[in-house]
């Protein structure tokens, strides 16, 4: 638990409300994150900067703004910030992301026990203060 008692605050940026609902399900009712859901790239932006979040989940292809993109631009407001690309596009797609400084990443279709360990690995690693 964090200090502020919870398992680990989880800002998801999903277009596909299918692929959202999924993951939020799994890591906030599976596994007991706190977890916020946007499918628009600009406003995880803006709450990338308004609050204090463990990790963001982000997919890689999404309208208006790629989570390459998107993950750049957070890059400049939350450096530290661990952050997951999802990718049905690997293995090309997942060396992008890890290239563009992403922690992680996990390919489509998720795996549920894989999706719960990565978010704990990664959030637990952040609050240590470790970087990648």
């Amino acid at each position: 638990m964090g200090a502020d008692g919870t398992r680990g605050r989880i800002l998801v940026v999903e277009d596909d409300p299918e692929a959202a609902l999924f993951v939020v399900y799994v890591l906030a009712n599976r596994a007991g994150f706190e977890v916020t859901h946007t499918a628009d790239p600009a406003e995880a932006l803006r709450l990338a900067a308004d609050g204090h979040w463990d990790l963001l989940l982000t997919d890689l292809d999404m309208p208006g703004m790629t989570g390459l993109e998107l993950l750049d631009a957070l890059r400049q407001l939350a450096p530290a910030l661990p952050v997951v690309v999802v990718t049905a596009q690997a293995p090309a797609g997942a060396i992008a992301a890890l290239l563009s400084h992403a922690d992680e990443y996990l390919e489509k279709p998720l795996r549920v026990a894989q999706l719960i360990a990565t978010a704990t690995a990664l959030i637990a690693r952040g609050r240590a203060g470790l970087q990648r």
